[in-house]
C-alpha cells in the first residue's frame, strides 16, 4: 500500500505516514499553546481517531493526546477495546496514558521521541497489555524538535 505525505510524495512506510499525521495533530496543540504532542489511532489501515494535548484548554491534567485519541477510537468502534489498532504518538506515552492503553488492549504503539522524564518505558514498562508491540524512534528527530522548539519559545 502506498501513502502520500503532505507534499504528495509517495511513502511506502505506513509508520512514517501515520506518524506525520500525528505530527499534524501535535502542531494543532502547539497553535493552542499546548505542549505539542499529537496522536492518531489506525485500524485496518485507516485513521479512526485523532487527538492532541488539551490539558490547558480543558484545564484537565488527563487531557493528553493519547487519552483524547483513545476516547475517540472507542466511540468510533463502539467498544472499549482497541484490539487490532495502532496508536501513533509523537512522544512516548506517560505512565497514565500507558495504563489506559494497557486497559484498552491496543495491539501496537508507535512513538517518535522518548520521554526520559515521564515516559512509561522507564517508570512502568509493565503497564501495557502483554501482547502490545511497541516501536520507538519513528521520525524521532521531527517529533523531538517540535517539543524542544515549543519550550525554547516559552523560556
Amino acid at each position: 500500500m502506498n501513502y502520500y505525505s503532505e507534499n504528495n510524495t509517495k511513502e511506502t512506510n505506513p509508520d512514517e505516514y501515520f506518524m506525520r499525521q500525528a505530527l499534524i495533530e501535535a502542531q494543532k496543540a502547539g497553535e493552542r499553546n499546548e505542549v505539542p504532542i499529537g496522536a492518531v489511532i489506525v485500524c485496518q489501515g485507516r485513521i479512526i481517531a485523532r487527538g492532541h494535548n488539551l490539558t490547558e484548554t480543558l484545564t484537565d491534567v488527563t487531557a493528553h493526546a493519547e487519552m483524547q485519541a483513545i476516547t475517540a477510537a472507542a466511540g468510533f468502534l463502539g467498544g472499549k477495546y482497541l484490539v487490532d489498532c495502532t496508536l501513533y504518538v509523537t512522544v512516548e506515552p506517560c505512565v497514565m496514558c500507558a495504563g489506559a492503553l494497557g486497559w484498552s488492549q491496543i495491539t501496537r504503539i508507535v512513538y517518535g521521541a522518548p520521554d526520559e522524564k515521564r515516559g512509561f518505558v522507564r517508570f512502568a514498562p509493565q503497564a501495557l497489555h502483554p501482547k502490545t508491540e511497541v516501536v520507538s524512534g519513528v521520525l524521532e528527530e521531527e517529533c523531538s524538535r517540535l517539543v524542544k522548539d515549543f519550550f525554547k519559545k516559552k523560556r
